[in-house]
């Protein structure tokens, strides 16, 4: 499994070959571990690597490389300086070494954790990971919303900062023309910036950073709509969910954490004409979401949820129309096996597998997390996934009765 960095890459699709292959006769067995703050886990070839991190103002963030079968460290950065927290990225590179950026701090490792270049970032501010470019570089941004401890968000335009990725040294900066909770996605040599009201795209052309001053998709003019988060990029469209503030209030779980009175809406955005296309995901006031929807093209699926009402729903890509709907209490990112059509979703501290065309549930694994996770799964080398939680890392395992 070719899983090197989260959602699978920067066009954000989530997609994972292979597949979990879950039958009548399927079990779904469970390994964890408690973390302090994970991230991510992401593959470097055949070795396991997980992020963590503290919490606060001057937080610190670890990398540890794992076994992908106990769960147990098998070496550690230690704790590294990260300042000002937000959940941050991880990335193995094609040469073994490994890029992360946590708070405001940028690394390159070694294979084996050494610290090759670090950089100290240009805003005292957290940095909510990055992408890699096509011809090389990485692109990271800082992040505008509200967290524990800063209950109101920043309102000054948001900064792109390109890394030379040896290095780590600056290559070019660009402030945007408005701020930007939402982390980055890229395709090629193009960057999609999800700001507070709009989409932006900005190219990395001759070394510089240079906003599309063509192209401005506004998603956000409903009365009491939320900003977005991620997007992700699938064909000649993006698509995203709105309705994003109050997930600092996160407690164990998004439900009832919700501030927006516009019901949460998945949104698709042409990229050819900036046109905006939405539907609601479940109609109620409240919504909340923390991260990107998924797309199916093979089976026309889009899915999206609200995680402050605990809804999940598909649409037919193409029309929009309801296609399925559940009370499930997801809010993670999520993987999607295309081969098979199995979407890892999450409800609470439980890890459920689905078919996307049908929402039919087709395993569960009861209490795998310690509490509800927000943040990413990533594909195992076989018939495993693991999940990440602010409290534990567990890696699920389907096995068939003989």
């Amino acid at each position: 499994m070719s899983w090197s960095s989260e959602d699978g890459g920067p066009e954000r699709t989530q997609w994972a070959d292979g597949g979990l292959h879950l039958r009548a006769t399927s079990r779904l067995s469970v390994t964890a571990r408690e973390t302090l703050v994970a991230t991510m886990c992401v593959w470097g070839g055949e070795r396991l690597y997980l992020l963590t991190h503290t919490g606060g103002d001057d937080a610190t963030l670890s990398v540890e490389e794992i076994d992908p079968l106990s769960l147990e460290t098998i070496r550690s950065t230690g704790p590294l300086p990260a300042g000002p927290i937000w959940p941050g990225g991880l990335a193995a590179r094609p040469d073994g070494s490994l890029h992360a950026v946590v708070g405001r701090w940028a690394y390159r490792l070694s294979p084996d954790l050494e610290i090759l270049a670090r950089r100290e970032l240009p805003r005292r501010a957290p940095y909510n990971s990055f992408v890699t470019l096509g011809s090389g570089p990485l692109v990271t941004k800082d992040f505008a919303g509200a967290r524990p401890g800063h209950e109101t968000m920043s309102d000054a335009p948001s900064e792109l900062v390109a890394l030379e990725p040896a290095n780590l040294q600056v290559l070019d900066t660009l402030e945007l023309p408005e701020a930007s909770v939402a982390r980055l996605s890229a395709r090629a040599d193009t960057l999609y910036v999800v700001g507070v009201e709009h989409l932006w795209r900005v190219h990395w052309v001759a070394g510089r950073l240079r906003l599309d001053e063509g192209f401005a998709a506004r998603y956000r003019d409903l009365p009491g709509q939320g900003y977005a988060w991620d997007c992700t990029l699938v064909g000649e469209h993006a698509w995203l969910l709105d309705d994003g503030e109050g997930s600092h209030r996160f407690d164990g779980t998004l439900r009832g954490k919700g501030v927006a009175l516009s019901p949460l809406h998945l949104t698709r955005i042409d990229l050819r004409t900036a046109a905006v296309d939405r539907v609601e995901i479940c109609g109620r006031p409240g919504g909340l979401v923390a991260n990107p929807p998924v797309v199916d093209p093979v089976r026309h699926v889009a899915v999206g949820y609200d995680s402050g009402n605990g809804v999940l729903a598909a649409f037919d890509e193409l029309s929009l129309a309801p296609l399925w709907r559940r009370d499930q209490d997801h809010a993670s990112h999520l993987i999607l096996y295309s081969a098979t059509g199995e979407l890892v979703t999450g409800d609470g501290p439980d890890v459920v597998i689905l078919d996307v065309a049908t929402g039919r549930e087709l395993g569960r694994a009861v209490g795998a997390l310690a509490m509800q996770s927000v943040l990413f799964p990533t594909p195992g080398q076989g018939r495993d996934v693991y999940v990440a939680s602010f409290l534990s890392l567990a890696r699920i395992v389907v096995t068939d009765a003989s």
